[in-house]
């Protein structure tokens, strides 16, 4: 059975995200962030991201940096290094994910802080 893209998105508090495609060493995904929503500031172990914006704009908090990202334009997000994405304007913010490492899995998300109560550690 072939799921339809509808099946396979994953609601979340500050919006969705689906898996576009899946291998051993990467994982592709398409995630959209509410408007004035953003996700939990975070770290992984065992893998790196790029971020791609697509549309809207993205405030990006890396390390202790910020960063406007707008369509068309990416960024880098190393192993290890905290970081959170929002979404500070009045449309949904869409950006394409590529993660690259070992384990790439919602098991590798350290959450240092929450808006929506989930935990931390």
């Amino acid at each position: 059975m072939v799921l339809g893209v509808e099946e396979m998105i994953v609601t979340r508090p500050w919006g969705t995200y689906f898996n576009i495609h899946e291998s051993p060493k990467y994982l592709v995904k398409e995630i959209t962030i509410n408007p004035g929503a953003r996700i939990s500031l975070q770290l992984h172990h065992h893998r790196s991201e790029h971020w791609v914006c697509i549309s809207g704009i993205a405030c990006v908090e890396v390390a202790d940096r910020q960063k406007w990202v707008r369509p068309g334009e990416s960024i880098f997000i190393p192993q290890g290094v905290k970081h959170r994405l929002t979404n500070p304007g009045a449309i949904p913010l869409m950006i394409v994910e590529v993660q690259m490492g070992e384990l790439l899995s919602e098991d590798d998300i350290v959450r240092l802080d929450d808006d929506y109560n989930r935990e931390t550690k």
